[in-house]
């Protein structure tokens, strides 16, 4: 699978294999291993409404990625 760039906001662009790709790497993604897959990069987090579940679930992946997240 080709590495995207840029932001994904949608799958309406994406053809049907390569939504298959991803729906396979996520499931070989193992949510308790952390990965050095975003070291040295910064996250930006933007949310239109405040909450506080969602601004700590986000930081957590970002972390769990190796990056630093900003809000």
């Amino acid at each position: 699978m080709k590495a995207a760039r840029g932001s994904l906001l949608g799958i309406e662009h994406l053809d049907r294999n390569t939504i298959l790709d991803y729906l396979r790497l996520a499931g070989r993604m193992n949510p308790k291993r952390i990965t050095t897959a975003l070291r040295g990069k910064r996250v930006g987090l933007l949310f239109y409404e405040s909450s506080t579940r969602t601004r700590v679930s986000f930081e957590l992946a970002a972390k769990a990625l190796s990056a630093t997240p900003s809000l």
